[in-house]
């Protein structure tokens, strides 16, 4: 794996009652927001050869969306990535790592986000973007990663939907 795209579903519909959280869908600003961050990931060569996706309904539509922009790219959901911590999403890219060129994760906070801060700290990041990251990790976001041959990984571009040019 030379590259990983870390990224967080988008916006979501609120939850309607207890129990429903797995079923919730993207909003109609969260379906926009997945079309305009696979093309702007697209725009940049950023294609996955893997997807690794969270079962949960609103984050399998951010990568149907998303996918649109890519194209044919291997897709694999593991119930694990449902609201899992950073050191399970850490165990299922390793188990990925050879896999794939381009490695992307679409899951949920707050795991996607601890799982990007602790490859900033391990990849030594300036204190400025930490400052960024720590800020919080919006629906949508996406962290893309550069990784050497020893497995480090250093940030090369962070994306929000916020940050697009709409229309």
């Amino acid at each position: 794996m030379q590259r990983l795209i870390l990224m967080r579903h988008a916006e979501a519909e609120r939850a309607p009652g207890p129990g429903s959280d797995r079923d919730r869908p993207l909003a109609a600003r969260g379906r926009d927001d997945a079309a305009a961050m696979g093309r702007a990931l697209a725009a940049r060569g950023l294609r996955p050869d893997l997807a690794l996706v969270s079962p949960a309904k609103r984050t399998r539509q951010t990568w149907d969306l998303l996918h649109d922009a890519f194209g044919d790219v291997q897709v694999r959901d593991d119930a694990a990535l449902y609201n899992g911590e950073a050191d399970t999403l850490r165990r299922l890219i390793e188990a990925a790592e050879d896999e794939a060129g381009c490695l992307m994760v679409v899951a949920h906070n707050p795991g996607i986000h601890l799982l990007a801060v602790e490859y900033l700290v391990e990849g030594a990041a300036s204190p400025s973007i930490l400052d960024r990251m720590s800020g919080g990790f919006p629906p949508g976001a996406a962290a893309i990663f550069g990784v050497d041959v020893a497995g480090r990984p250093t940030l090369e571009g962070y994306l929000q939907p916020r940050d697009l040019a709409t229309g």
